[in-house]
């Protein structure tokens, strides 16, 4: 598939991901969801029996199923996976004997463009680390289950995304924890890593307040793609592809279009290189 063809089939993607999260609070309703199946199944009784109009459907319903290639497999709960031993206060990177990369997102920004980069990973049979700033789970809560739900990771990149290696320590401990009650809120725990905002790497206070807050590694990088920048989708690839290497965890952002429009080629350029990308938890526990 040709990089033009694989970004328009992402965006035709992305609005049936989103339209798909939106609709998730509606299924919840048992008596929503039983009233739809009772009239379903009363226009079925109405419109009587059909040999032919039913295998017909039934082959087109298959048909659909197999043009959708399958999400990851489900795998062991992420946050059950015990850490190796010695492992840095501050992470850059992980094993550079394997072949896996980390590619991880600055969670903020619009839902819609989230939700694409989600499902073009998960068409790949990837998975991705999510660093959530607080104020937008408040804004996009559904996000965070979203995340979780495709096999991915979900952690904490403060709450405000302020210059938090720049505040005073009872400020800065309230930008992790107050993340942090949010993520446990949303999805029963606070993740397993944290990120400082507006900083690569965190300094020594930080990391600290890290580890008090209940995040005894802080999560850095590698590569960084500069998407923030708004380069371009081509520049984007670039840049990244030719920074990366096994071990490497790699710096992207939801929220700018360069960055959905770039990530089929991102992920077919590992996949040419042998390279898969996982989870931070799972490129530090192979």
């Amino acid at each position: 598939m040709t990089f033009l063809h694989r970004r328009t089939v992402l965006r035709a993607a992305a609005g049936g991901a989103l339209s798909g999260v939106a609709g998730a609070a509606v299924a919840g309703c048992d008596s929503e969801r039983s009233a739809a199946q009772e009239a379903r199944q009363r226009a079925s009784a109405s419109a009587g029996p059909s040999a032919g109009s039913s295998a017909g459907a039934s082959r087109k319903a298959a048909a659909a199923r197999a043009s959708v290639p399958p999400g990851p497999p489900p795998g062991p709960p992420l946050l059950l996976a015990r850490l190796p031993s010695g492992l840095p206060a501050q992470i850059d990177h992980g094993p550079r004997r394997g072949r896996s990369v980390a590619l991880t997102f600055h969670g903020r920004g619009d839902a819609r463009s989230a939700t694409a980069v989600l499902s073009e990973a998960e068409r790949a049979g990837a998975r991705v680390t999510v660093l959530a700033v607080g104020d937008w789970l408040d804004a996009e809560p559904r996000m965070a289950r979203r995340v979780l739900d495709g096999g991915h990771e979900l952690g904490n990149h403060t709450m405000r995304h302020l210059n938090i290696c720049s505040m005073p320590a009872k400020a800065a401990y309230a930008e992790i924890t107050e993340c942090a009650d949010r993520l446990r809120r949303l999805t029963g725990g606070i993740g397993r890593w944290f990120r400082p905002s507006r900083a690569q790497r965190a300094t020594d206070q930080v990391v600290r307040l890290a580890r008090k807050a209940g995040y005894p590694h802080v999560l850095s990088y590698d590569v960084d793609s500069l998407d923030f920048t708004d380069p371009g989708a081509e520049v984007v690839r670039r840049t990244v592809l030719n920074a990366v290497r096994p071990g490497s965890v790699v710096s992207l952002h939801f929220g700018h279009a360069g960055t959905v429009a770039a990530m089929p080629a991102i992920l077919d350029g590992l996949h040419r290189r042998g390279l898969r990308a996982v989870t931070t938890t799972e490129l530090l526990t192979r």
